[in-house]
């Protein structure tokens, strides 16, 4: 692993180490994508009704919620020889998720019936959910482990790239899997074969790109970690869960209030978005016909765009400094706020591909910059564990939207693309509520 010292405890690292660093994101944003893109397709073709969605779209953030704190707790604690910190929960996780990678999509196939097979998928993505957050949250932690301050905003946003590289093919799959000749119907209450096999070959790349960044990446060893973090290697043992909740730092809490209105208006996309093009577009609300595949498709392209146009901007974010950071954040916040309420009026497929180029920019933002601002306020003492915590404020946001789905979506007329609507509500406000965040750093103190 190549380095060069700079003046402060942790060294700068090579841009080849931040690549292998954050290349496994790749695969497991393969598999969020899978789930995010086509869970509203998959429950409404298995039979559930479009006013309950939002009970199937309770459990993953539920899932992670517990899963990532956990997560990062333990991993704080944790030491493998020859395999490391925060990898062997990678391992685990990744395991796991490609078994049930191979379930979900078969939800309908086993003969159930549609109470059956709608709790079989439930059961499904719970676990699917609880093995990419646990995937998933080591790429994080390694970055607050091993980066300096002044390669943050690359390595987020790399991370961020390499996620959003696999979002857009796995966001492609149904479609491209359906122009090469792979079915995209199939009988009523199953999912189609281009379904299946977009979620079998996510699998498999996720296999291949987590054994890549376990094979080439080697964390710091315990000693070297406090050395680097200028940490007793023994002063946090004695610290419980919630003494370390208690200490959190300041703007932990305040990101929090961002992150709300960040996370629930997404929610209402993953939800409701493909019934919204499917309405405004295809002019059907008829989940099992082909209009409504078609949409569905057409919705997987669309966030192939979202991603595409986040890995562009994502290369802009990465050259951010701590003056501009915040005006940065709530400009993506805007963006897209104007791409929810264009897609949820778009009655074409040109209008909805231009409304997910704001969907696009506001996406990289809020996946990006946040983790910037915490982890330059993290001192290296418990990093995993609030790296776990922060997730909460991702988690809990989606679960209060889809709880207030049940009132919401009769209030607005049982009408699909007003969800949308409330989705751009919701970004503005986190536009202005970016500048309640003061953001710190350990080396620099308040930096406003």
């Amino acid at each position: 692993m190549s380095e060069k010292k700079l003046n402060k405890n942790l060294p700068s690292l090579a841009f080849s180490v931040l690549m292998l660093m954050t290349f496994g994101n790749l695969g497991t944003s393969m598999a969020f994508a899978l789930q995010s893109a086509n869970m509203g397709r998959i429950f409404q073709t298995l039979g559930a009704d479009p006013t309950k969605l939002g009970w199937f779209f309770i459990l993953p953030p539920l899932a992670g919620m517990v899963v990532q704190p956990l997560v990062g707790y333990f991993s704080d604690r944790t030491w493998i020889p020859k395999i490391g910190r925060r990898l062997p929960y990678l391992i685990l996780g990744t395991i796991v998720a490609v078994i049930v990678m191979c379930l979900l999509p078969n939800s309908g196939s086993f003969g159930f019936k549609t109470s059956t097979a709608l709790w079989f998928g439930a059961v499904a993505i719970l676990f699917m959910d609880l093995s990419s957050n646990m995937s998933m949250q080591p790429f994080k932690m390694m970055i607050s482990d091993m980066v300096n301050d002044e390669q943050k905003d690359q390595a987020w946003s790399w991370q961020t790239i390499w996620g959003n590289i696999g979002s857009v093919a796995a966001d492609l799959f149904p479609f491209f899997l359906t122009w090469i000749g792979i079915k995209n119907i199939a009988a009523k209450g199953e999912l189609p074969d281009s379904v299946k096999w977009s979620f079998y070959i996510g699998a498999a790349i996720l296999v291949v790109s987590s054994i890549f960044t376990i094979w080439k990446v080697d964390e710091y060893d315990p000693e070297t970690y406090a050395k680097y973090h200028g940490l007793d290697q023994n002063a946090n043992i004695s610290e419980n869960f919630f003494t370390i909740v208690k200490h959190a730092p300041k703007v932990f809490w305040t990101l929090g209030i961002v992150e709300f209105f960040s996370w629930t208006g997404f929610q209402y996309l993953w939800t409701y978005g493909a019934g919204t093009v499917a309405q405004n577009i295809w002019h059907t609300t008829n989940a099992s016909s082909a209009a409504y595949q078609a949409a569905g498709n057409w919705f997987g392209v669309l966030s192939a765009v979202e991603v595409g146009v986040a890995i562009i901007y994502g290369l802009v974010l990465q050259k951010l400094n701590d003056r501009i950071r915040k005006p940065a954040y709530a400009l993506g916040m805007v963006l897209g706020a104007l791409g929810f309420w264009g897609l949820s009026v778009a009655p074409t497929k040109l209008l909805s591909f231009v409304a997910f180029i704001g969907i696009g920019m506001c996406w990289v933002t809020i996946n990006s910059i946040p983790f910037t601002i915490l982890t330059n306020a993290l001192d290296g003492k418990h990093d995993g564990t609030y790296m776990g915590l922060f997730n909460c404020w991702i988690c809990l946001p989606q679960i209060v939207a889809s709880v207030c789905s049940f009132a919401l979506y009769p209030l607005l007329g049982n009408y699909i693309p007003h969800m949308l609507v409330v989705s751009a509500v919701l970004a503005l406000i986190g536009a202005f509520t970016v500048y309640v965040v003061k953001e710190t750093s350990v080396e620099k103190g308040d930096i406003e």
